[in-house]
């Protein structure tokens, strides 16, 4: 009887070489969203899968993003289907001056694949794909399927990748491992809600030498609810008994691991002021002003409690604007560590590092509530060089891409009972 096991982890060490070429060909890519185009780097993945004797099925969400669906295995009626996931696009790369390298150029140097994207999530991406067309070129027999599920749209708010292949069913599972950036001994297993709004101030124009005695500075009033709206983080959660536990868990990871005053974010409604967009000209007093607000919600905080709050603080300095909704919002979510699909990620991470594993929360959204909100068990699990992700000189450790892989290929062999 074939050692499944053991024959997959050799061939990715000896395959080392293969697997980063292909993160680093991804990344190669300049799949930035906004603007969103899927379509080259599709073609290419599609493409490698072909090669390997796996077919993908292709969903337009609109002309230039693509989903695509790529089957392992043929499961029965009722029987077990493992999504591995990941997306394509990533965030821009914004001003190319601060960058100390090219952000597509996908080098690896110093122990470290380069460029946007690299944490976040293409060299994770690369690691799922990799893996499902291994699994296919050793003929590795499953109990069930494994479907790689790769979706164009994420970073905007994802509403043209996993949340609209599954409001059409045209993917379903029983588990799901999504392979964004995580600690590389500590996937994530839930996360925080989110509660995106924006809301729009009106001012009276007028002569800017005569401020402030002409005129009312729309951006002046905006200033005021801004600073207004810090008052969310007050707010007391009622956090459930059943995950008061990970959230301890949680906040002694980020002291060992990050910095301890960032375990605050677990149980407090955080606010990030993103945008700030009024005014048409210096010597005009501004007649209107956008305020675009990005607030994380923990356990036991519903988000449109936060809206409601949010509307009052805003309300007390003399804002009464329509605050619209927009990119994420939801509340916050999370997978059992006792689930199958988590027990069986996290004694591979084990087995692969010799180390110490365990699932932990993140203050962060990402896909894995639109699979929690169709009752899909899923964790994430990525390599990462976490300081990077969203910032300039984006990269990821090579030893991490080699050892997600391997986690990856075990987690799909325990979870579908490969040889069995």
């Amino acid at each position: 009887m074939t050692d499944w096991k053991k024959l997959i982890l050799e061939e990715i060490d000896k395959r080392q070489d293969e697997l980063l070429e292909f993160c680093s060909r991804l990344i190669q890519f300049p799949s930035e969203n906004p603007p969103g185009d899927s379509r080259e780097i599709s073609q290419f993945i599609m493409d490698y899968l072909k090669e390997a004797g796996i077919g993908t099925a292709v969903y337009e969400a609109e002309p230039k993003m693509w989903n695509l669906v790529s089957d392992y295995g043929s499961p029965e009626a009722g029987g077990k289907r493992l999504i591995f996931c990941g997306h394509t696009d990533v965030v821009p790369a914004g001003d190319l001056s601060r960058w100390d390298f090219d952000p597509f150029c996908g080098e690896i140097r110093d122990g470290y694949l380069l460029g946007r994207g690299a944490s976040d999530m293409k060299a994770g991406l690369g690691g799922l794909i990799f893996t499902v067309a291994l699994l296919s070129k050793l003929g590795v027999p499953l109990d069930g399927c494994l479907s790689l599920l790769v979706v164009p749209d994420e970073e905007t708010g994802g509403h043209l990748g996993v949340p609209w292949m599954l409001e059409r069913k045209f993917i379903d599972g029983t588990a799901a491992v999504i392979a964004e950036p995580s600690g590389p001994q500590n996937p994530t297993i839930g996360q925080k809600g989110s509660c995106w709004f924006e809301f729009t101030v009106e001012g009276t124009p007028g002569h800017g030498s005569l401020q402030p005695i002409a005129g009312e500075s729309a951006i002046l009033k905006a200033a005021r609810g801004i600073e207004a709206l810090q008052q969310l983080w007050d707010i007391k959660p009622d956090i459930p008994a059943e995950v008061k536990e990970i959230i301890e868990i949680s906040k002694r990871y980020v002291a060992e691991e990050r910095t301890p005053e960032y375990g605050q974010a677990f149980d407090h409604v955080t606010v990030n002021i993103g945008t700030i967009q009024g005014g048409t000209k210096v010597n005009v007093v501004a007649d209107r002003c956008t305020v675009q607000v990005d607030s994380r919600v923990p356990f036991g905080v519903d988000y449109l409690d936060v809206l409601a709050r949010a509307k009052e603080l805003l309300a007390g300095v003399g804002i009464h604007s329509e605050l619209k909704q927009f990119g994420f919002f939801g509340n916050a979510n999370w997978t059992p560590p006792t689930t199958d699909i988590v027990h069986d990620l996290v004694e591979s991470i084990a087995e692969v590092s010799g180390k110490e594993a365990y699932g932990v929360l993140q203050w962060a959204t990402s896909d894995a509530r639109a699979f929690r909100k169709y009752d899909i068990p899923v964790l994430q699990y990525g390599p990462a060089e976490l300081p990077t992700i969203h910032n300039f000189n984006e990269k990821a450790p090579v030893w991490q891409i080699i050892q997600s892989a391997k986690v990856y290929a075990l987690t799909a062999l325990k979870y579908l009972d490969a040889g069995k």
